[in-house]
């Protein structure tokens, strides 16, 4: 049987724009009505049930759920937002954002209104309280992030517990054998949020599994405070040569605290971040990094949703593999090191 999404696909636009067409919400190009008026005479399209009620009532607005809260780096997040718009965007679809950090009470009063047709939901605690409602909202969700137990959601989410890992892997094949690790703010690990307590278990177990000394803290992201955590680590280990960063924030000011430690980069300590590859190129070294894939996990969340909206079931969880580049921050091991 010939659906929206047929006649989308041969006529080149999205579902919602023959939605449009069909039901006149929206002003559509007369050229675009053309075509796809040809599609669906040329298809032999005929509406059917699931057709019409997923043109309609739908609202065409997606909500992004991200309360700002203690500790949230807004260029990290703005990242996947801008990634999402323009996703949705090929969709014939808007973003509505929504800030207030009012948990699954805030919620539950965006789902009953008629303002949007399902959520993306970010900043996911490893419990986080919004989860038994979201399994049983009427409306579609997707969460960039996943909880502790992602039964009855949709979630996309980095691996970050393997970047965590796959950090320590680098460095010790590079016969690096103290590896200090810095962090998210504290209020992120107070909440239990979920990518940073994975990072750093996955860090923290790939060290053990290593066999390499490792303390790992976090840290708030202006210079004084990634100062003090720098001492910290190089008290705690005067022999670390290596130190892991998961703090876009504080990333900015790692080798000038470093240097007022007393030690260069790459020459006494080798650095690994986990962040955009942009990020890592504006530093001097060139840092080695795992990449944060904000614009494929932006664009990922939107399609799955869409996907929903249409009647599909995705898979509960989709967890894109790490990816390390290797840059001038991480050179080959020095002749006292040994190798791994």
């Amino acid at each position: 049987m010939v659906t929206i999404a047929d006649v989308a696909r041969h006529a080149g636009v999205a579902p919602s724009t023959v939605s449009y067409v069909l039901t006149g919400k929206r002003s559509i190009s007369a050229d675009t009505k053309t075509r796809v008026r040809e599609s669906i005479r040329a298809l032999g399209y005929q509406p059917h049930a699931s057709d019409r009620t997923m043109s309609a009532g739908r609202t065409n607005v997606i909500g992004l759920v991200l309360p700002l809260r203690a500790g949230t780096h807004l260029p990290a997040v703005m990242r996947f937002v801008t990634a999402a718009v323009t996703t949705a965007r090929r969709y014939d679809m808007d973003l509505l954002l929504m800030t207030a950090d009012d948990g699954a009470a805030g919620l539950r009063r965006a789902a009953n209104g008629a303002q949007v047709d399902g959520f993306l939901v970010m900043d996911v605690e490893m419990d986080d309280d919004r989860v038994p409602l979201l399994r049983q909202l009427a409306k579609p969700s997707v969460l960039i992030g996943h909880p502790a137990a992602a039964r009855g959601l949709t979630c996309v989410d980095l691996d970050f517990e393997a970047a965590g890992a796959k950090c320590v892997d680098h460095l010790a094949d590079l016969g690096h054998r103290s590896i200090g690790f810095l962090g998210a703010p504290s209020a992120v690990y107070r909440r239990s949020t979920g990518f940073a307590h994975r990072t750093m278990n996955g860090f923290s177990a790939a060290a053990m599994r290593r066999g390499v000394a490792a303390t790992a803290l976090a840290v708030e992201g202006d210079h004084d405070s990634v100062l003090r955590a720098t001492k910290a680590l190089i008290r705690a280990h005067p022999s670390m040569t290596a130190l892991v960063v998961h703090n876009e924030a504080a990333l900015g000011w790692i080798t000038t605290c470093l240097r007022a430690a007393g030690r260069q980069v790459p020459g006494d300590v080798a650095v690994v971040a986990i962040c955009p590859d942009e990020l890592a190129e504006q530093t001097s070294p060139l840092l080695t990094s795992v990449r944060l894939p904000a614009e494929e996990l932006g664009r990922h969340a939107v399609d799955l949703l869409v996907a929903k909206l249409e009647g599909k079931q995705p898979p509960p969880l989709m967890l894109l593999p790490p990816r390390l580049s290797r840059r001038a921050s991480t050179p080959d091991p020095a002749p006292h090191r040994g190798t791994a």
